[in-house]
């Protein structure tokens, strides 16, 4: 698995985590983006973005 800086730099580098992250609806990209420092994997974003779709069921 692929380590990177931050969201930014795994948005900038890994196509399939960028269009993972541009399909989640807008509040949800926006909470990921307060936490951009935690995420340093599409699989730490994937499982995070679940994590808060999951608590809006």
């Amino acid at each position: 698995m692929e380590h990177y800086a931050g969201l930014n730099d795994l948005l900038s580098q890994n196509r399939q985590a960028k269009d993972y992250f541009l399909s989640l609806p807008d509040y949800i990209q926006g909470m990921i983006q307060q936490r951009t420092d935690r995420i340093h994997s599409e699989d730490t974003l994937r499982r995070y973005a679940e994590n808060l779709l999951a608590g809006d069921k």
